[in-house]
């Protein structure tokens, strides 16, 4: 089996003190391979009281201002000073820019990183800039270029799969941010992750407890499957931390990551990851884009026109629609009749959680009403599925024991909005919110407030993440774990290390 990938801790502080505290809290929190940024520290660099309670591997670096770094002195003195971080004997590894590094000569043990920087853009000759790196007499080659483009990372990911030497190379800002974590499944030897993210190490890069917790990389290597969710927000998503925590409780080394791809950006996602990622969940605002794009369909995308899963198979990916049945399972659960047949039910929104929900509801035979502000999509959403649209003025139609909000309306950071007001809100109700960050929206309080029945869009995100997960893995999803990963995740007393 393949050597699993480490994290690479930086460590950026202007004062010796904190530099050694948090190389401490570092080690006890469990990194082995410590990068510290020699040219954050303000004052005359003390080597020595440095390395004198070394408990783990060093990287150092000495970075200029042109590469992302704050040496603040001349060329000369930096040189000199690498060259005294070398003989020194107390770190394991040297960063070199490749521009260098020729200069400095291999000098006993110290293990030599050749890197190259490009703040600005990935550089038209970046495979012959690569191929001289891999001549400068390298243990590592480090590539850190900005990704100016989705179609970015796959110039650095192409770079990583045909690596002559051990590589380390990755698209920077937060359109390169998965080429940092995919790269671990292609062969780095490893991920570099900000121990204090709050620092400005780099852009784009994770912190450790991101890489160790959320993304695992401490389990995953070259070969290991991939999976990712697209959506414009995608910060917000929790797809990586439910579906991380169920390859974690199954022992798979599998990787799941955020991919930021901005409105009208899906195709080029999809050429760009579709032969590093194995599976994709798909959200705001892609559904119906993904399922145009797709090599097949099931029949609940031929039914939805969208598509929240893409599963890649012989001919390409194929979609799937999961919140089409889980959003069917989740309300039948909460009924106690178990029974749609001609129930009213009122539904806001037109897009692609609405679509899932309008068709599931009409293959139940209950009788619909549709509201949103689109009052074209509405209305063609309405007649698709044999119900009725509703300007979003008259949302609040009477006669519907049933009410459904499939709008952004309350999600974070608008948390104090509310897509129906408090007067609709009555015990006889049930109220679904498909919003689930937070779990508990302006809506949901409401409605419980008022004794209504109330259903969660938690409950839902588990359910139809579980559903991606057993197309993605062929497993049966933990449920369980999931809601509670989730759940923890959300609570106001769990801290972002937890």
């Amino acid at each position: 089996m393949a050597e699993n990938v480490r994290i690479c801790t930086v460590i950026g502080r202007t004062r010796h003190r904190m530099v050694l505290a948090e190389m401490q809290e570092a080690v006890k929190r469990g990194a082995d391979l410590i990068e510290l940024r020699l040219d954050f520290v303000a004052r005359a660099l003390d080597l020595k009281r440095l390395i004198a309670e070394k408990k783990s591997e060093l990287v150092a670096t000495v970075r200029r201002p042109a590469d992302g770094g704050r040496w603040p002195s001349s060329e000369e003195t930096r040189q000199m000073l690498i060259r005294q971080v070398i003989v020194s004997g107390g770190f394991d590894w040297i960063d070199l820019e490749t521009d260098i590094a020729d200069q400095i000569k291999r000098f006993k043990s110290t293990k030599r990183i050749i890197s190259y920087h490009n703040l600005k853009q990935v550089p038209e000759d970046l495979d012959d800039i690569y191929d001289r790196m891999c001549g400068q007499d390298p243990d590592i080659v480090k590539v850190a270029v900005m990704a100016r483009s989705l179609a970015d990372n796959k110039i650095v990911l192409n770079l990583l799969k045909r690596a002559k030497k051990p590589t380390i190379a990755f698209c920077m800002g937060d359109l390169g941010f998965p080429s940092r974590l995919l790269g671990a499944a292609l062969g780095s030897p490893w991920v570099y992750a900000a121990f204090n993210k709050e620092r400005g190490i780099a852009p784009g890069m994770p912190s450790y407890a991101e890489a160790a917790k959320l993304f695992r990389i401490g389990r995953v290597h070259d070969g290991s499957k991939c999976y990712a969710v697209v959506g414009d927000p995608v910060s917000h998503s929790f797809s990586p931390l439910v579906h991380n925590a169920a390859f974690n409780s199954l022992g798979m080394d599998s990787l799941y990551v955020p991919i930021w791809a901005p409105r009208g950006q899906f195709p080029a996602c999809l050429q760009t990851f579709g032969s590093f990622v194995d599976g994709f969940s798909v959200t705001i605002p892609h559904k119906e884009v993904a399922a145009h794009d797709a090599a097949s369909r099931d029949a609940t995308v031929d039914e939805t026109h969208a598509a929240n899963t893409l599963v890649r198979g012989p001919k390409g990916f194929k979609a799937y629609n999961t919140d089409y049945q889980a959003f069917l399972d989740t309300l039948l659960t909460a009924l106690p009749n178990k029974d749609l047949h001609k129930v009213p039910v009122l539904i806001l929104g037109s897009g692609g959680m609405a679509r899932a929900a309008a068709h599931a509801l009409a293959r139940a035979h209950a009788t619909l009403w549709i509201a949103g502000r689109n009052h074209d999509a509405t209305k063609r959403l309405a007649d698709e599925v044999g119900g009725e649209s509703l300007e979003w003025a008259g949302r609040h139609k009477e006669g519907c024991p049933i009410a459904v909000n499939c709008t952004p309306v309350g999600m974070h950071p608008n948390v104090n909005d509310s897509p129906l007001h408090t007067s609709f809100l009555r015990p006889e109700i049930t109220i679904f919110d498909t919003v689930y960050t937070p779990e508990s929206t302006m809506l949901v309080k409401q409605a419980r407030d008022r004794g209504c029945k109330v259903i969660t869009g938690v409950d839902l995100f588990v359910r139809q993440a579980g559903m991606q997960f057993h197309l993605f893995t062929g497993q049966d999803p933990p449920y369980e774990i999931m809601a509670k990963a989730m759940r923890r995740a959300l609570s106001p007393l769990t801290t972002p290390d937890e």
